[in-house]
C-alpha cells in the first residue's frame, strides 16, 4: 500500500494513492463552482471594488476602522460591536466576506451566483 495519508481538520484520515491526480481533480471541481457576487439591493449594483463598497457602507453608517493589520480593511459602526474585516486585496474578496456583510446589513445586500 503506497500513497499519502491525508489528515483533515475534523480528524478524519484517509490514504490517497495518487495525490497528484486528486489535486488536479479538486482544481477542476473548484473551476466548476459558480462564482458569487455581492449585490447592493436598492440599486441592483454588483460590488466590483472596495471603492464602491466603502461608499455604500459609509452611507449605511459604517466607518473605516484603522486597525493595526495592514492586510485588512475594516469597518465598524458607532455605538456597536459590529466589525467587518476584509482582505486588503479585492481579488481575495470571496463569499465568506460577502455573507459577513449580508448578515450585518440585512435587507441591503445579497450574495448571488453568476
Amino acid at each position: 500500500m503506497s500513497g499519502v495519508w491525508v489528515f483533515k481538520n475534523n480528524g478524519v484520515i484517509r490514504l490517497v494513492e495518487n495525490p497528484q491526480a486528486e489535486q488536479e481533480g479538486s482544481e477542476q471541481v473548484r473551476a466548476r463552482r459558480p462564482n458569487k457576487v455581492l449585490v447592493y439591493l436598492p440599486t441592483g449594483q454588483v460590488i466590483s471594488s472596495y471603492d464602491i463598497l466603502e461608499r455604500i457602507l459609509k452611507s449605511l453608517g459604517w466607518e473605516m476602522y484603522l486597525g493595526s493589520d495592514p492586510n485588512l480593511i475594516q469597518f465598524h459602526r458607532k455605538n456597536s460591536i459590529d466589525l467587518i474585516s476584509l482582505p486588503n486585496d479585492f481579488s481575495k474578496f470571496n463569499s465568506v466576506y460577502m455573507y459577513d456583510i449580508v448578515v450585518k446589513n440585512p435587507n441591503v445586500f445579497q450574495v448571488r451566483e453568476v
